[in-house]
């Protein structure tokens, strides 16, 4: 029998003159387990400079020494990042004292972005494979697939590249042998990370958007601060160390890179976490001399809507949002709904309604359902087109008994939108008065509010 894994990195510690944390054995018996217990999904979360990713070079070197057989495949945000896994694997091998009758004897088996170890089987793979995250991975096959800071900025600072890099992560299921493990090992770089422990509001699409990426993996997270507040590791990271990060990288880096939580790095001006979620419906009770409109015991005093109207295809361009907010007596906002409108180019291309039609159509149902007296359209660029189309619809939904009246008010927005969003979410959100209901938080627009950048 081999060494254990924790052996392993203690004779590894010990002949670079270094010692051994408490940080490190307790991610080294962690990843032995995982291996020994049968685990194959996992995901090691640990504080920027912890050592993370050298300890798991030592693991794969490890699984070699154990399986001379294994195929590993190191999948980074880049190629450089994981060719400089695959050298530090090399090297391990080349100078711990268990692993010197790995090193083949032929040199082009020991290229900087790939290796074989000595081994009984032939396999078409190399023992250990270094792959940029959008290179092509079809026609290889391995056993342990190590996905090493694949979620940098580069790769998750826009929803388009956070869909792109979860398609590219998933083409990995056809590249790992049934029975295979998987090892993601990172920090969180984004509000929508892929290592989130819940689904990130607002983001993603079709099957599977209710779930974590990460699902059913075991999981260690690892922060820099222990659960007293401590530091996890004092001789390299004592309190007053830590003090100067959180001052020098400012509270969202310091958050996602030291205590693992997904925010995104920069530090935005709406905090989207000091909105207040409820679950009531509205409540609309028609009267003789006057109507009552609820919010669960909150009666609303007024409503407003605004439709910013696009006509962007469905997945490209601007999007076309329509928004309820109401206010109660005692002067909260109570943000009701919000629908991000789409329409189908192919059902006009056929004879039906054209895409302004659909989104009109949709608007009045909109309004119909959120008993609103008015709705008010920004007639900038293709918008000004819109409200006779809007006032049409509406009167034939009032002429077949689908809806009360709603007036169609036009407005020309001059202002920077800048402003206008400042103006619109920067007091109130201070103060603790804007509530969205939680069908709003399914939608793209907390994730927009955590990302906007004036």
């Amino acid at each position: 029998m081999t060494a254990t894994f924790p052996e392993f990195v203690w004779l590894w510690t010990e002949r670079q003159g270094q010692a051994l944390p408490d940080l490190h054995l307790r991610i080294a018996r962690w990843l032995e387990a995982r291996w020994r217990g049968g685990d194959r999904e996992l995901l090691l979360m640990a504080f920027r400079n912890s050592g993370k990713s050298t300890l798991v070079g030592l693991f794969c070197a490890w699984l070699l020494l154990e399986r001379p057989d294994l195929r590993i495949l190191v999948m980074a945000a880049d190629l450089a990042l994981a060719r400089k896994m695959v050298r530090n694997v090399k090297r391990v091998i080349e100078r711990h004292p268990l692993t010197g009758p790995l090193k083949p004897p032929r040199l082009d088996q020991w290229a900087s972005d790939q290796f074989t170890v000595n081994r009984a089987a032939e396999w078409r793979d190399p023992s250990m494979l270094a792959k940029g995250i959008g290179a092509n991975v079809t026609g290889s096959r391995a056993d342990v697939v190590i996905c090493d800071d694949v979620e940098v900025p580069n790769t998750c600072d826009t929803p388009a590249k956070r869909q792109d890099l979860r398609a590219r992560l998933a083409e990995l299921d056809y590249v790992l042998v049934p029975g295979g493990t998987q090892l993601y090992v990172g920090t969180p770089h984004a509000h929508a990370s892929i290592y989130a422990a819940d689904p990130p509001p607002g983001e993603g699409e079709g099957e599977g958007r209710d779930r974590p990426f990460l699902d059913g993996f075991h999981r260690l997270v690892l922060p820099i601060l222990n659960d007293a507040g401590h530091s996890r590791w004092p001789e390299r990271f004592p309190a007053e160390r830590i003090a100067r990060i959180r001052r020098r990288t400012g509270p969202n880096k310091f958050a996602s890179q030291l205590l693992l939580q997904p925010v995104p790095l920069s530090d935005g001006r709406l905090d989207a976490d000091l909105v207040k979620l409820y679950d009531d419906d509205l409540d609309y009770r028609p009267g003789n001399g006057e109507s009552v409109l609820r919010i669960g015991e909150k009666r609303l005093v007024s409503a407003s809507c605004w439709w910013d109207p696009a006509f962007g295809a469905p997945g490209r361009g601007d999007a076309s949002v329509i928004a309820a907010v109401y206010s109660c007596a005692q002067g909260h906002a109570w943000l009701h709904r919000v629908a991000y409108l789409t329409h189908d180019p192919a059902l006009a291309r056929t004879g039906g309604a054209d895409a302004a039609s659909q989104l009109c159509a949709q608007v009045a149902d909109f309004v119909a359902a959120g008993h609103l007296p008015s709705v008010t359209v920004e007639t900038n660029g293709l918008g000004r087109f819109l409200p006779g189309l809007l006032r049409r619809v509406l009167a034939e939904r009032v002429a077949a008994g689908r809806g009360g009246p709603c007036a169609v008010i036009e407005t020309a927005s001059t202002r920077s939108k800048d402003l206008r969003i400042l103006e619109a979410f920067d007091a109130i959100l201070a103060a603790g008065r804007l509530h969205a209901h939680r069908s709003v938080w399914a939608t793209p627009l907390p994730r927009e509010m955590r990302e906007w950048r004036p």
